[in-house]
């Protein structure tokens, strides 16, 4: 069987474990996380040192982890020189991912071992910007944000890492009739309290972003037979 999840944003690890659990997700079954498992929450690292050791779960990588990745010199040894490097665009840099919810995964980056925190940061660099699956006699995209910029006639590999892991879609926008587009990035609720704590599925594309960035819990689907598993609150 093949579950995806997205946008754990730090939710505690023991209660994502129970709802796979709950789903009957096993060793013979496959997890796809369509990014963002870091930032605002307090359990970021404890994901992703459990996601370091898992053989059946793959990290498409989520803006967050980008953000992550772009301030990867502040897990460098700290020295007068590097210091002095710190210059008006790692600033920049910085900031942005500071104002996104990083003040937790910082801390808990901090505590950890030089060696923990390079092979998390290895993980994160090794990461695809999306995947493809078939299942069920469906084709599946799996990316994190959206197709930015869609047109049936571009290639996949034709699209940015930031066309894929930032975009937002409006409800009506349209992607490939040839596959079934699942993202995450945008909690439901922002779509209107009617999808509050719920997945959207258009004709084209489903959101499963159900709001664990929002003091709300995350959600699995089952792409086998499309069946929803939700956190039992």
């Amino acid at each position: 069987m093949i579950y995806v999840t997205s946008d754990l944003h730090g939710y505690p690890l023991e209660k994502f474990k129970e709802l796979l659990d709950r789903a009957g997700f096993g060793d013979d079954d496959f997890l796809f996380i369509l990014g963002d498992v870091i930032d605002r929450g307090e359990h970021s690292v404890d994901i992703l040192k459990w996601l370091l050791v898992q053989p059946n779960v793959e990290l498409i990588l989520g803006n967050h982890e980008a953000m992550m990745l772009s301030c990867s010199f502040l897990f460098d040894e700290i020295t007068e020189d590097s210091l002095d490097a710190l210059d008006s665009r790692k600033i920049s840099l910085l900031r942005n991912w500071k104002s996104n919810g990083a003040e937790a995964t910082m801390e808990a980056l901090a505590r950890e071992t030089p060696e923990t925190r390079g092979d998390i940061l290895e993980y994160l660099r090794e990461a695809p910007i999306y995947d493809s699956v078939s299942v069920g006699g469906r084709d599946f995209l799996l990316v994190h944000g959206g197709l930015g910029g869609y047109s049936p006639e571009r290639k996949l590999s034709d699209y940015s890492e930031g066309e894929l892991v930032w975009t937002r879609p409006y409800l009506e926008d349209r992607y490939s009739d040839r596959f079934m587009t699942v993202l995450g990035h945008t909690p439901t609720c922002f779509f209107g309290p009617e999808y509050k704590g719920r997945m959207i599925k258009t004709d084209t594309w489903i959101n499963i972003d159900t709001g664990a960035a929002c003091s709300l819990s995350p959600m699995l689907l089952r792409l086998d037979d499309m069946q929803e598993f939700y956190v039992e609150e």
